[in-house]
């Protein structure tokens, strides 16, 4: 499988949100913004309750941006929803239950403490043509991303 680079068109997808309706990637690049796409290893772990919950709190920068965002693991909907409202997160989650869109972005991390295929953390932003234009990618699920950078890096590509 080939790694996804910067300039290339990020793979379209369909998964269920958390109300368990299928929401696809070209639904958000045709509204005409940049896409914000978090994939994180698992809902309620704690690092990934930061990471979310920062992005949650920096919503306003990145809506100033003109960024939607789209969160991705592989829990189910309905563990995903009670993340969500539990955090009071205000952006899309998704469930890559089946572990495709994972595989397709190169984001599997194999093994984390026994739970097999989950997915690193990692940012992908793509532009309103649906072009990856920005892509940070972490094997260690303990390292977060440079939430400052994401922000500017989504401004530039909202202009």
């Amino acid at each position: 499988m080939s790694r996804l680079k910067i300039g290339d068109i990020a793979p379209d997808f369909t998964l269920l949100d958390t109300d368990l309706n299928r929401r696809s990637l070209s639904e958000f690049i045709s509204m005409g913004k940049p896409v914000v796409i978090l994939f994180f290893p698992g809902a309620f772990t704690s690092v990934c309750t930061k990471e979310l919950c920062t992005f949650r709190d920096r919503m306003s920068e990145l809506e100033r941006a003109n960024a939607t965002i789209l969160a991705i693991s592989v829990d189910s909907p309905f563990a995903l929803k009670e993340f969500k409202e539990r955090n009071m997160l205000n952006f899309t989650l998704l469930s890559d239950f089946n572990k495709e869109v994972i595989k397709a972005y190169d984001v599997v991390l194999p093994d984390l403490l026994g739970l097999k295929e989950l997915a690193k953390r990692a940012v992908f932003i793509v532009d309103k043509d649906g072009v990856i234009r920005y892509k940070w990618v972490s094997d260690d699920p303990r390292i977060e991303p440079d939430y400052d950078e994401v922000i500017r890096e989504a401004e530039k590509i909202g202009e």
